[in-house]
């Protein structure tokens, strides 16, 4: 079957709407402003030459009603037209008509008869006091018409009182009008085009920072450079935008430089321990295949490194766990914690980790907002600092008193000049690195301690050692707990009420 002249499908092309939001931008800006600028113009014309029209009308108006057709006139026309031959009369710019009550009309000479009209013959009855009204005349030319009783004696032909037309014609209304109405098409022409070039104008030049800022954006996206900044000029939203963007960027490129030292941190520090385990198994596989048995007493502290080298992986990958689990607000599981509770089960760890430490505990009621695991972890990596500088048979002083825990070690103590780096990723201190660890454990407290919207600190004691200060909002009493709702009655096996 053939399919010419066949409708196309329905929605097989967009609509105006769907093409209008095609269009770039500031070509949307130009034409909403074109349009509205053309509908404002629209209407302020309209209401010019309405309110011109109304005023030339009233001024034809008045002027007729100001003419005054004496008796003797009246006398001249009707002979006129009941005998033309023998009368004169002057000529006029009116059109002045005799009108009967029953529709006759008598015109005067030279001008075309005007048909009378109902409210004209109601005026010749006396039923109407006076009328102004437009019609057209015989030769087709627009006429507005005044009538109004003729006071005299003068009657027609059957008796019927008369009315006079006074009339004009309306080319002195509509000439004018249609000059108004062409000046202003074109003055509303010349508002809308200058309108769009202006709105044009001021889209390119308004839109020229949102320009700036989507390069900006496609260089990121294609170049993955975050070192791109935008110029941010005064106050208002695209200045606010840039700073904005230029604030994301900055921290974009923080936080990939910071993943990019961990990850270089991180495989630092991994190579000693795998260098090690390797070095030990590949003694240990080397003593099998040659089968030259390595003495006991050293195949022991051959596995007790071996062991000791797993354990310190395990705690290296744990830790890099625990910094790479997201910090937004609201994507940690966050509860009321009993932090004495907490302090309480770190120390009995510390306790088993250093048996010839002497442990002393003020710990008072504190309850915080944090995440469980993660702030006994931080706990626990406090203690495990201090038990790690202790001496053998010294002491550490832990004290817990209005949201503030101290954990005090006798050790050697932390120059003044490592102070400020303690809490950076895989910093050790100088003379700490012969000891285990990874370097991550202070930094797993300070990022707990953000979290939970307090801060940590380090100092020297006065007498020798550490101190390190946690401190963390909270109260000294637990929150109320939130009312349980009404358990609903069971419901019958019937399903009554």
């Amino acid at each position: 079957m053939s399919t010419v002249g066949t409708p196309r499908a329905a929605g097989r092309y967009p609509g105006p709407v769907a093409r209008f939001r095609q269009l770039p931008l500031r070509s949307r800006l130009a034409m909403l402003t074109a349009v509205a600028v053309a509908f404002a113009v629209a209407l302020s014309a309209a209401a010019c030459w309405l309110i011109t029209r109304d005023r030339l009308t009233e001024q034809l108006d008045a002027q007729l009603s100001t003419v005054e057709v004496n008796a003797n006139y009246v006398q001249a026309l009707s002979a006129y037209c009941n005998n033309p031959d023998g009368v004169h009369f002057q000529p006029t710019p009116y059109t002045i008509q005799l009108v009967s009550a029953g529709g006759y009309v008598c015109t005067s000479p030279d001008k075309a008869p005007i048909p009378a009209q109902r409210a004209d013959t109601a005026v010749a009855g006396r039923r109407v006091a006076s009328t102004v009204h437009v019609t057209r005349a015989e030769d087709g030319a627009e006429m507005r018409v005044w009538t109004k009783p003729f006071p005299g004696p003068l009657t027609d032909t059957q008796g019927n009182r008369l009315a006079i037309s006074v009339a004009l014609p309306m080319r002195q209304v509509t000439d004018p009008l249609n000059q108004l109405a062409l000046v202003l098409l074109v003055v509303a022409g010349v508002g809308v085009l200058g309108a769009a070039t202006a709105g044009h104008w001021v889209a390119r030049a308004g839109l020229k920072p949102v320009d700036r800022l989507t390069e900006a954006v496609e260089h990121v996206a294609r170049t993955q450079d975050l070192a791109i900044r935008i110029p941010a000029e005064g106050e208002d939203e695209i200045a606010r935008l840039s700073r904005s963007f230029n604030a994301m960027t900055a921290a974009l490129a923080s936080s990939r430089d910071l993943q990019q030292q961990l990850i270089a941190d991180a495989g630092h520090e991994l190579r000693t321990p795998l260098t090690s385990l390797r070095t030990n198994i590949d003694l240990l596989v080397r003593s099998e295949q040659s089968g030259r048995p390595i003495p006991p007493a050293d195949r022991q502290a051959l596995l007790a490194s071996v062991k000791a080298q797993m354990g310190e992986l395990a705690a290296l990958i744990g830790d890099l766990q625990e910094l790479s689990r997201p910090t937004a607000p609201g994507q940690s599981a966050v509860a009321v914690v009993a932090l004495h509770d907490v302090v309480g089960t770190a120390l009995e760890r510390a306790r088993l980790r250093g048996p010839s430490l002497t442990f002393t505990a003020d710990i008072a009621p504190w309850y915080v907002r944090a995440e469980p695991a993660g702030l006994e972890r931080a706990v626990v990596n406090l203690l495990d600092n201090a038990v790690k500088f202790s001496p053998a048979g010294g002491s550490v002083e832990v004290r817990l008193s209005g949201g503030e825990l101290t954990v005090r070690d006798h050790g050697p103590g932390i120059p003044q000049d490592e102070l400020p780096h303690v809490f950076e990723r895989f910093w050790r201190s100088p003379s700490a690195r012969s000891l285990p660890g990874s370097g991550l454990g202070l930094s797993i407290v300070a990022r707990t301690a953000e979290q939970a919207g307090g801060a940590v600190r380090l100092r020297s004691a006065d007498v020798g050692g550490t101190e390190a200060v946690l401190t963390l909002p909270g109260a000294a009493t637990p929150p109320p707990a939130p009312p349980t709702p009404p358990e609903e009655p069971p419901a019958r096996p019937d399903g009554g009420g």
